[in-house]
């Protein structure tokens, strides 16, 4: 695992992880492939996800019990268990997934799996208007749920935010801009590209990383603003 950025531990982790695969599945294991911010140098302890790829000839319920135990040593790895047969044929359907994996990974064992994946552009704008929409939707719906139970409204918002952040980034894409992986980054691109005034998602950004504490009163208004700047770009993007 030379080149990759991460701490001693966690490399060891992903090693034993890896080897481990291999002793349960032997011929049926494919490719391990590490992927996102562990692979991208921008892992950070605690906050990022250790996403990893595994490849199987077979995924039914019965193989991938085989590993149950596996995934009890090593809960801080979360393994997709997907069959090559299976990549292939969705990349129309979780555009935004493939090109997460395909911008940033690192093959630990096997077959490189995602080298010539190609993903069609239309693809991608319509699962970002997909979940976009879906998204709004959910949004207004439960802000009428928990608009009077104020802790509620901020964990929903903060969960919200994040989800959301993801799919804007890859709004980016649409734009022919390769995507930053820092959120505040993403922020400022976003901001720059569509003209729209993203302060208060600053401040969600902020709460959420602990920086800043706010009132009920406070944390409605960032709710509100937040559907109204999302609303805004659903528009400008031509997805509405």
């Amino acid at each position: 695992m030379e080149g990759i950025k991460l701490p001693d531990k966690v490399k060891n982790n992903i090693q034993s992880f890896t080897n481990r695969l291999k002793d349960i599945y032997r011929q049926d294991l494919l490719s391990v492939v590490l992927y996102g911010s562990a692979s991208s140098g921008e892992y950070v302890a605690q906050h990022s996800n250790l996403n990893i790829l595994v490849v199987l000839k077979d995924t039914d319920l019965a193989n991938l019990k085989r590993s149950a135990g596996l995934i009890k040593i090593f809960p801080a790895i979360n393994p997709l268990f997907l069959t090559e047969e299976y990549i292939k044929s969705s990349t129309d359907v979780f555009p935004i997934e493939f090109l997460d994996m395909q911008e940033n990974y690192f093959i630990l064992y096997g077959k490189d799996v995602l080298h010539g994946i190609v993903i069609d552009i239309k693809n991608l704008r319509f699962q970002c208007e997909q979940e976009l929409k879906s998204k709004l939707i959910n949004l207004r719906q439960a802000y009428l749920r928990v608009s009077r139970h104020k802790a509620a409204l901020l964990q929903l918002l903060l969960k919200s935010f994040i989800s959301i952040l993801h799919i804007l980034r890859n709004l980016l894409r649409l734009k022919g801009k390769k995507p930053p992986y820092l959120k505040q980054e993403i922020l400022e691109e976003v901001a720059l590209e569509f003209g729209v005034d993203l302060s208060s998602w600053r401040k969600i950004l902020a709460l959420k990383n602990k920086e800043i504490k706010v009132n009920d009163k406070e944390a409605e208004v960032l709710f509100i603003n937040f559907v109204g700047q999302l609303e805004k770009i659903v528009d400008i993007v031509g997805l509405a």
